[in-house]
């Protein structure tokens, strides 16, 4: 399932933002002019189909931390904040806005003033799949047949994450799952009590957790399932004399209670005598490492998202991640919000693919310029 539109009105500085999607996307802008807001909804949109959105946007600030920031031109009209997305198939929509005035402790919750997805590019009442309005809610069921939802929703998540009758729903659920299916890298844990930087418990792990902190499982399970010569090969081109060694301790089974195997990651280096343990390699160094094993996975997802992936790297490092983020769109739909030029250049350079370019004006998002048609 491939994004080919983005849709979102009213949160933080994007007023109304109508974004066509590629295979690959990139965006650059200066500091300020809504890159990380663009993640961030679309990282918003997986939580409504996990079922925590009104925390996500609590861990915001509130829904009052979370609406557009601008100038207002008709103060008279409710506040809506809407996040939609469409593909080939399928377009999803979904408006917020604050609940009734009451005492309640949770009155800043957001509430779903709306809630629609339907076949096609145009919605029509005969392509409408869901739509969940003013209380009431409606299915198109397997058979086609338009059916009234009993089930008492939550007011402040998406009738998509509290479906329950998937042999009834297939369609959304389908959509549901993709969605879900989706990840987001945004900062990877390197301080000095990192879990990258300590051995982990083995188990077979072939999706990077958003941390890394199972970044030595991911690897050893890409050397064993997965592209063990591109992994190879992406080491040996960003850091040259250096060899990727996975470090296990074997249990010992003669014990009557034997422990799990560990795994650490290493690297061997020219002229080094010994294997330099993950403990004592640098921010950049490890990073990278969870960089190509999050693009390298075995079981790549329908969108990878990544969000200023160049913090922390050397500039030598950029290119070599380039030419990962290219080879990983093979597979899944990729985001890339960075502030580097050098990565956005290099990633144009091999793969032929603009960057998008954002502003402010304002306090709004502007788009300089788009994909050509």
């Amino acid at each position: 399932m491939a994004l080919t539109e983005l849709e979102i009105s009213g949160y933080r500085s994007l007023r109304n933002i109508q974004l066509p999607l590629q295979q690959l996307n990139v965006v650059t802008g200066p500091n300020g002019s809504g890159k990380s807001n663009l993640y961030r909804s679309l990282w918003l949109i997986a939580q409504i189909c996990e079922g925590s959105f009104a925390k996500s946007i609590a861990k915001e600030g509130g829904f009052l931390s979370a609406m557009w920031a601008g100038p207002r031109l008709n103060h008279k009209k409710p506040f809506r904040m809407s996040l939609g997305f469409s593909t080939d198939d399928v377009t999803f929509q979904l408006v917020t806005g604050f609940p009734q005035p009451s005492g309640s402790l949770f009155c800043f919750d957001p509430e779903i003033k709306e809630e629609v997805i339907w076949v096609g590019p145009q919605r029509r009442k005969a392509s409408t799949l869901l739509e969940r309005k003013a209380g009431l809610t409606w299915f198109r069921d397997m058979n086609g047949e338009r059916v009234e939802y009993l089930v008492t929703l939550s007011e402040n998540e998406s009738i998509l994450s509290q479906l329950r009758e998937p042999h009834q729903f297939p369609e959304l659920f389908q959509l549901r799952e993709e969605v879900r299916d989706w990840r987001f890298y945004h900062t990877f844990r390197t301080d000095d009590e990192a879990p990258v930087r300590s051995p982990q418990v083995s188990v077979r792990t072939p999706v990077l957790s958003h941390d890394g902190s199972d970044l030595a499982a991911v690897l050893a399970t890409i050397l064993e399932i997965g592209d063990a010569e591109k992994l190879y090969e992406t080491i040996s081109q960003a850091l040259p004399g250096r060899t990727l060694r996975i470090i296990s301790n074997e249990p010992d089974f003669t014990q009557k209670s034997p422990r799990s195997t560990e795994l650490g990651i290493g690297l061997e280096a020219d002229g080094c005598s010994r294997t330099l343990l993950a403990r004592e390699l640098s921010d950049g160094t490890l990073k990278f490492l969870c960089l190509a094993a999050a693009l390298l996975s075995p079981r790549p997802p329908f969108l990878i998202a990544l969000n200023e992936p160049e913090a922390s790297l050397h500039p030598d490092l950029l290119v070599p991640l380039a030419r990962l983020i290219v080879d990983a769109s093979e597979f899944s739909q990729i985001w890339v919000s960075t502030h580097s030029m050098a990565l956005a250049d290099a990633i144009t350079e091999i793969s032929e693919v603009q960057a998008l370019q954002l502003s402010l004006s304002n306090g709004e998002t502007i788009i300089e310029s788009c994909y050509d048609e």
